[in-house]
């Protein structure tokens, strides 16, 4: 089991003049660490599930991203997860092939329904209904692959999106992993079956995650995909994992790693990120022994 840290604060100590170069340590803590996965949040406005308020610090986050590729080397660079209402998709392929090709092709596309509603109206963002949310992922997956295509640079006729060309030059050094945020058994695990190349859900609990996979690998069966191509991983919130509980949360990672996931995703909810990150670092050699 592989071990990533996604980072969902950027309420530095020292204030905002301190982020940039918190963020620079931040990246090389998580090289150094041998993870294999750093990622930060897609929003607008802060989410109260963090301990802190909407009105606390949010950076954009390809911009973010674009950041860390010249700060890292070797670690993938993603967003878990980008809302859909976020950015047109067009745009959104070309910013993931922007950091792919800028950081030698490391980007991931992390992408889901988008839930957040205060900050959709806060700036004004269109925020239409779950189900046409949803259609409007599947087209945005459905454009993301096309514009990935060297071969096809056609049109595309779907229902909310329409472009004329798909023309997206450069090609990624590496067609970015298309990676789908989310547990929800109707649509959002059907969409990872036909689309992603990895899914993240909510470590609850191991029989919670046992029955989601269970949910996909049948969906994977409806469509004629290969449930083991696609890649599991899990974020564990609660509890969240924190460097002084650190072998126990490995103990708890076993049974996960035991139903094939292949990698966690932990959050440090703190001021000082780097630090958190250095003393979790000893969780990679043990988190790889379980398999």
């Amino acid at each position: 089991m592989e071990l990533g840290f996604h980072i969902p604060v950027f309420d530095i100590e020292g204030g905002t003049a301190a982020i940039a170069g918190e963020l620079a340590r931040v990246g090389a803590a998580a090289e150094e660490s041998g993870a294999t996965w750093l990622s930060f949040m897609d929003h607008y406005f802060q989410i109260e599930p963090t301990g802190f308020p909407a009105e606390a610090n949010m950076l954009e986050g390809y911009t973010t991203l674009g950041y860390l590729a010249a700060h890292t080397s070797k670690i993938d660079l993603s967003l878990l997860v980008s809302g859909v209402t976020y950015r047109h998709p067009g745009l959104l392929a070309k910013i993931v092939t922007t950091l792919d090709v800028l950081s030698g092709g490391r980007a991931v596309l992390g992408l889901g329904a988008a839930w957040y509603e205060r900050e959709h109206h806060g700036l004004g963002v269109p925020y239409p209904p779950l189900a046409e949310r949803f259609e409007r992922l599947e087209e945005t997956l459905r454009i993301c692959a096309q514009m990935w295509d060297p071969e096809n640079n056609g049109p595309f006729e779907g229902k909310h999106y329409r472009l004329a060309e798909t023309l997206c030059s450069p090609q990624p050094i590496r067609r970015p992993r298309v990676l789908i945020g989310g547990g929800g058994e109707k649509k959002t695990l059907r969409l990872v079956a036909r689309y992603g190349d990895a899914c993240n859900l909510f470590a609850t609990s191991p029989a919670d995650v046992e029955h989601k996979l269970g949910v996909l690998r049948r969906h994977c069966d409806e469509v004629g995909r290969d449930y083991d191509e696609i890649r599991k991983t899990i974020t564990p919130n609660n509890p969240r994992p924190t460097p002084d509980k650190r072998d126990e949360f490995v103990r708890g990672m076993a049974d996960y790693a035991k139903l094939g996931v292949h990698a966690v995703m932990v959050t440090p909810i703190t001021r000082t990120p780097a630090a958190w990150i250095e003393e979790m670092a000893p969780a990679v050699p043990q988190l790889a022994e379980l398999g």
